[in-house]
């Protein structure tokens, strides 16, 4: 699909990323202790990067699932349509569940699944996102932990994409267009 030219600007840097999954991790280790085994549910494809970092650095027996759901394609802007591609494997009936978000917009995406999660009855379930633009939210969802709180700008990176780009780069990025 042709787009526009256009230019990533660096927003949040590798190090910076690195530095706060790490803090993170901690802090979901801590709240999560005692548990016999956390279930991290990871929301393909944006979060895959994340989540690898994050359960590296969490200190807990984990079992790691993913729900693929979709309300973009390959465009900007949301459809508030969500459709989920791709189901979690294992029942989470009371057990300890994380949800592992790239980015938390609208909130369309992590409401529907956060309610359809909710209703196989897990113990306890939580959300850790990555990024987090409350200035879109349409809908009343809010991560227990965030990485970063954002302005509105479309970003890539660090699994992130536009169109299935950009997902490699190490950092964070706003797009520009420039034509």
């Amino acid at each position: 699909m042709p787009h526009r030219p256009y230019v990533i600007d660096r927003m949040i840097s590798a190090k910076r990323i690195a530095a706060r999954v790490e803090a993170l991790a901690h802090e979901i280790t801590a709240a999560f202790a005692g548990t016999d085994k956390l279930v991290v549910v990871g929301l393909l494809r944006g979060s895959f990067i994340f989540i690898a970092d994050l359960v590296r650095e969490i200190d807990l027996p984990v079992e790691v699932d993913f729900i693929e759901a979709s309300s973009y394609g390959d465009t900007m802007t949301s459809s508030r349509e969500v459709r989920i591609l791709k189901d979690l494997r294992s029942g989470i009936e009371g057990r300890d569940v994380l949800v592992v978000e790239d980015i938390v917009d609208t909130g369309h995406t992590l409401f529907h699944v956060l309610n359809m999660l909710k209703a196989r009855k897990p113990k306890r379930l939580e959300v850790c996102a990555l990024l987090d633009k409350p200035s879109r939210r349409e809908v009343p969802v809010k991560a227990k932990w965030t990485g970063f709180e954002i302005p509105d700008e479309f970003v890539v990176g660090y699994g992130i994409d536009f169109a299935q780009r950009n997902r490699n780069l190490p950092h964070i990025g706003k797009v520009r267009f420039t034509a």
